[in-house]
């Protein structure tokens, strides 16, 4: 039956052009911001799964840079104990060299107390950011380590996230070096007691400078990880979120098609109300 107060054929073309209309407007928005998943009410399992990826990956960016300064404190103090124990070694030199009885102790003696006091200026010297990691107290505070946040460990999706530290101790080559303390070298006796001496000393500071050199590359291997795993985490986030812009295009111009099918729908279910004129004709 036909009728001039309802058209059935134009309600239905309508609602069919305020379909393809809303979903034309999500596939432009979706192509002018570059994501498919924008807001909440996209998609709110993607969503919500997203946006506690992307306060992970921002806390592990700020890692990254703490474990920068991290790096560059061990590697000052790294520095410093590789060139006490060059300065040891010379010390070393010097003190096997008066073992003979015909030199001059006194300016042997002299020479060491020189180095020992370079030693000494590395030690105090040898500090990044505050941080001495060949000093007895590390920051100033009492402090024997230096922590360096190295990673977040969620539990679960949305759980409690936990702070993890790399813990590097201090070489305290302030009190564990006591060069000072050295017998002083006044004949070939005293020389060979020092020998013993410095050598105790040398393998001390070699040991230290091997643990800051074993923490050096643990903080350089852990910021390395960290990097490619703020990569990756940003790579999961843009598959979920960003969108595909080579499918919006088809399904853009598919969509512009059904709109321009869909108004000449409506236009044609408008025109059929008209036709019953000429029934009176």
């Amino acid at each position: 039956m036909s009728s001039i107060l309802t058209n059935n054929g134009a309600m239905v073309a309508l609602q069919t052009l305020k379909s393809v209309n809303d979903d034309l407007g999500k596939a432009q928005t979706s192509i002018s911001t570059g994501k498919e998943v924008g807001t909440a009410k996209d998609n709110s399992a993607v969503w919500a799964i997203s946006k506690t990826m992307e306060s992970d990956i921002a806390g592990f960016e700020s890692i990254e840079d703490g474990l920068s300064v991290g790096e560059a404190t061990v590697a000052v103090a790294s520095a410093g104990a590789e060139q006490i124990v060059e300065k040891l070694t010379e010390m070393k030199e010097l003190i096997v060299s008066a073992q003979s009885e015909n030199v001059d102790h006194a300016k042997i003696q002299t020479d060491i107390d020189s180095k020992a006091d370079q030693i000494d200026a590395i030690i105090s010297a040898a500090q990044f950011n505050g941080a001495n990691l060949l000093a007895t107290d590390v920051d100033g505070n009492g402090a024997t380590s230096l922590g360096v946040l190295a990673s977040l460990d969620r539990e679960g999706a949305g759980g409690t996230v936990t702070a993890v530290e790399i813990s590097v101790a201090s070489a305290d080559f302030e009190s564990g070096l006591d060069v000072a303390g050295m017998t002083s070298i006044t004949d070939a006796t005293t020389a060979a007691t020092a020998l013993g001496e410095i050598e105790t000393l040398i393998q001390t500071a070699i040991t230290g400078a091997a643990a800051l050199g074993a923490d050096a590359s643990r903080l350089e291997d852990q910021s390395e990880f960290v990097g490619n795993l703020v990569d990756s985490m940003t790579k999961g986030v843009s598959t979920m979120t960003d969108t595909n812009m080579e499918e919006a295009s088809a399904r853009l111009s598919a969509l512009q098609t059904q709109q321009d099918l869909a108004t000449q729908s409506l236009t044609i279910a408008n025109e059929a109300p008209s036709s019953l004129l000429q029934l009176f004709r």
